[in-house]
């Protein structure tokens, strides 16, 4: 089985170089999205993504410089005037986002939750007239405002907004990305609060975005994403936030 992965690891390119691009690779991401991406006390981006980035940067033997934070909402404005060549922030591949940008590989997998106060006896079908929250511009808030019929939606300019107003009462039922929301219920703000009902599996699957034009990079980036799965850096970088596989 080593053998075999160390085969493949060749295959795949390990120690690709992306030197005619520079040596210095400009990762975009939100900061406002742990635990895949976020801002600490220093001011120091963290999380999956920054981490996942960093490997992709070293695979790629380039050096990593991560842009943060970042708006969601212009996250893909910045990067096509060039503030930075590819934005690795958790950022669901869709047909509408591949008008403006071009995608790797899914770099993980995920579906949509809901979450409401522990024993509030909502059910996820029965919510017609119920605040319901979640992230906007995002798969999340597609699914409030396109599928949940008489609802009154609440859209937020971050993720971190939103756990606030499910804290204090202000939206009664979030809808979120499973994978952080999972993580936010392991926090102390979280404790009070589960899930509700069964994932909802939208397909969503996760992509770097970089420039129409920059066909190359994504090309690299997708060799360098084949090779740290296959040389157990993912693995790594996966048991780090969750206690199972996120891929």
């Amino acid at each position: 089985m080593k053998k075999i992965a160390i085969a493949l690891a060749a295959v795949l390119g390990l120690g690709i170089s992306v030197a005619d691009a520079g040596d210095k690779l400009r990762i975009g991401t939100e900061g406002a999205y742990p635990p895949f991406n976020g801002i600490d006390k220093a001011g120091k981006a963290f999380g999956f993504d920054v981490d996942i980035a960093n490997a992709l940067c070293a695979e790629m033997k380039v050096e990593c410089e991560i842009v943060a934070p970042l708006e969601w909402d212009s996250i893909l404005i910045g990067l096509k005037k060039k503030k930075y060549d590819a934005v690795v922030a958790s950022m669901s591949i869709t047909e509408e986002r591949k008008k403006a940008v071009n995608f790797t590989i899914p770099y993980y997998s995920n579906n949509l939750t809901m979450v409401a106060k522990k024993g509030s006896g909502f059910k996820p079908h029965m919510l017609r007239g119920k605040n319901i929250g979640a992230q906007r511009a995002t798969i999340a808030a597609n699914y409030v405002t396109d599928s949940m019929m008489g609802v009154n939606a609440k859209l937020y300019d971050t993720q971190e907004n939103a756990y606030l107003d499910l804290a204090s009462g202000r939206i009664e039922v979030l809808v979120s990305d499973k994978l952080p929301a999972y993580d936010w219920l392991r926090s102390d703000a979280g404790q009070g609060f589960e899930f509700l009902g069964k994932a909802i599996d939208v397909n969503d699957k996760i992509g770097i975005a970089v420039r129409k034009k920059d066909n190359d990079l994504r090309e690299k980036l997708n060799a360098a994403i084949k090779a740290i799965v296959a040389n157990g850096t993912y693995a790594k970088i996966n048991e780090k936030y969750f206690p199972f596989s996120i891929y």
